[in-house]
C-alpha cells in the first residue's frame, strides 16, 4: 500500500451537482446511490465545494432552532450566525455545502491521505489537478487497498532483506542496531541479542514483516542485562 497513489485508489466516475440543485434533490440522490457526499461543481468544471450526509442532517437540525434568548443575543456573532443561518435553512447546494473542501493532486501516497483524514477528522478527500475533479479517495477505497493482496516481491536473496531490515531498524530511534542482531534464512528474519523491552520486541516484528519478500520472524532476543541498560 506503501507505493499506492491517489490515481490508483480513486473511483473516477464520481457523481455531481451544479450549486443551483435543490437540498431535497440531493438528499434523494445520495439514498438512490447509496452514497455519503456529493461534490459541487460550477459550470466551469471547477470544484465550489461538497455536500455531505453531515450537512443535510445540520440543515434538518436547523429546522427546529429555536429564537436565542436575551441573554445569548448580547453575545451574538451576527456574521457567525448569518452564516450557520444560511447553512441550516438554505434550500440549494451552495447554500449547504462545506467550502474548504480537503483535495490532493493525484500522485499524493495512500499514506499522506491517510494522515489527512485522520487529521482533519473526514471520510473522503478529493482528486484534483488544475482545480478540476479528477475523482474521490474514501476511507473505504484506503481499507481495500489495505487487504489487497501484496505484488509478488520475487526471489529477494536473504541478504538483500537483511540489508533492507537493518536499513528499516536505522530510521526508527527505537530499534537498536548495536544490541539487536539481525539473521535471514529463507526469507525468515531472526533477531538475536538483546532487547529493551516487549514494546521494542514488537515493533521489530512489525518493521521486519514490512519489509518485502519477508516470509516469516522469529525473536531470539533476550531481556537485556542490567549492566548494558546502565552502559546505553
Amino acid at each position: 500500500m506503501t507505493s499506492l497513489r491517489a490515481r490508483d485508489l480513486m473511483t473516477a466516475d464520481v457523481v455531481t451537482v451544479p450549486p443551483a440543485t435543490p437540498v431535497l434533490a440531493i438528499a434523494r440522490l445520495l439514498a438512490e446511490r447509496g452514497i455519503s457526499a456529493v461534490p459541487v461543481v460550477d459550470a466551469d468544471g471547477a470544484v465550489a465545494g461538497i455536500v455531505t450526509e453531515a450537512d443535510l442532517i445540520r440543515r434538518l437540525a436547523g429546522e427546529d432552532d429555536k429564537p436565542a434568548g436575551w441573554l445569548a443575543s448580547m453575545f451574538a456573532n451576527p456574521a457567525r450566525d448569518a452564516e450557520r443561518y444560511a447553512r441550516t435553512h438554505g434550500i440549494t447546494a451552495k447554500d449547504v455545502m462545506t467550502e474548504g473542501v480537503v483535495s490532493v493532486d493525484p500522485d499524493t501516497l495512500a499514506s499522506v491521505i491517510a494522515h489527512l483524514m485522520e487529521e482533519k477528522g473526514i471520510r473522503r478527500v478529493l482528486v484534483t489537478q488544475d482545480g478540476r475533479l479528477k475523482g474521490l479517495v474514501s476511507r473505504a477505497d484506503l481499507l481495500r487497498a489495505l487487504v489487497a493482496p501484496a505484488p509478488e516481491a520475487g526471489d529477494l536473496s536473504d541478504d538483500r532483506i537483511r540489508r533492507a531490515v537493518l536499513a528499516a531498524m536505522k530510521k526508527e530511534p527505537w530499534a537498536d542496531t548495536f544490541y539487536a542482531l539481525v539473521d535471514v534464512k529463507d526469507a525468515v528474519v531472526e533477531f538475536h541479542g538483546f532487547s529493551r523491552s516487549a514494546a521494542v520486541q514488537r515493533g521489530l516484528r512489525v518493521l521486519a514483516e514490512n519489509v518485502p519478500g519477508v516470509k516469516g520472524v522469529v525473536d531470539n532476543t533476550q531481556p537485556m542485562p542490567t549492566y548494558l541498560f546502565a552502559a546505553a
